[in-house]
């Protein structure tokens, strides 16, 4: 073969082998993960980024990206590929299904899981074996003094009282506007803000009463009583982990990634993580690189 001629074709080799690289490159995007601006969620969607980068993709954090719908029509859309949601929210704020006679569990998370599905394509993956319940919570002293112990106590005090909320409850079906349905009484007043401030204005007394989160180790680090919704106006939240199904049906082998973390965390030891992110201040990325370690999920 003539020596040019040998060059071009060698040239046209090579550009064909770059550009097969380039293209096989391109096929698996940074894998973007949505959150919501609260403890767990940050600290999950970590854990999630560390579990496919030790696997040797790109992970991107959105660290709270927004509420329930901003993350779940940002799934929808293709600008986020996985986010963690909670059966109860999907069930009520998501797809806005009637109340059935029995918040029962199973049904809650078969049910969501089925008409995120057949609506919007999106598919429940993981359910990662904990709860997290919302509840209303007031100081112990403040609960024994007037023998406080469920939400049905609540009804004479709850028209002079003051309501922490984070800034969903107090608007969303499944929240506050459900307990009114379910017990008929109000509250005095309502202030919406964040979920850390939330905790800190009940601790100095600017509320009388908060939408606490049953994983939150703050309860317990402010002295707090989570009062029994007697009644069972609050559906149940069991985390779980969503994608598009068109994500899933390209890209199994995350997937399969993914499913390394089903069951794998209970009520107690989200609160225990939850407690190193609020009380012990640490970074929520090292907080879920330590458990995925203990856990042999990752290499140190």
């Amino acid at each position: 073969m003539h020596k040019s001629a040998a060059l071009i074709v060698g040239s046209l080799v090579l550009v064909s082998f770059l550009s097969g690289c380039i293209s096989e490159k391109e096929e698996v995007p940074t894998i973007v993960i949505g959150s919501k601006p609260f403890n767990e969620q940050y600290i999950l969607a970590h854990m999630i980024a560390l579990l496919l980068e030790n696997n040797g993709y790109k992970a991107e954090v959105k660290e709270g990206l927004g509420g329930t719908l901003v993350n779940y029509e940002a799934l929808k859309k293709g600008q986020i590929h996985i986010y963690v949601e909670y059966t109860g929210t999907a069930y009520n704020n998501i797809l806005k299904l009637d109340p059935p006679e029995n918040w029962d569990p199973d049904y809650v998370y078969e049910k969501s899981k089925e008409e995120m599905l057949s609506r919007d394509g999106v598919l429940t993956v993981v359910k990662l074996g904990f709860r997290d319940d919302y509840a209303i919570a007031v100081k112990k002293e403040f609960a024994e003094k007037n023998g406080l112990q469920k939400l049905s106590d609540l009804a004479p005090y709850a028209p002079n009282m003051v309501l922490g909320t984070d800034p969903e409850f107090a608007t969303r079906p499944d929240g506050l506007p459900r307990i009114k349905e379910v017990y008929g009484f109000t509250f005095g007043d309502v202030k919406q803000m964040e979920p850390t401030l939330m905790y800190e204005a009940i601790k100095n007394d600017q509320v009388d009463a908060i939408s606490a989160y049953t994983t939150d180790a703050r309860v317990d680090l402010f002295g707090l009583k989570i009062l029994e919704d007697d009644k069972g106006a609050l559906p149940p939240y069991d985390a779980v982990i969503l994608v598009k199904k068109d994500f899933a049906d390209k890209y199994p082998e995350i997937i399969e990634i993914l499913k390394k973390l089903e069951g794998l965390i209970d009520t107690d030891t989200m609160r225990v993580l939850n407690y190193k992110y609020d009380v012990e201040k640490k970074d929520a990325r090292e907080i879920a690189k330590e458990f995925l370690i203990e856990k042999g999920l990752i290499s140190g």
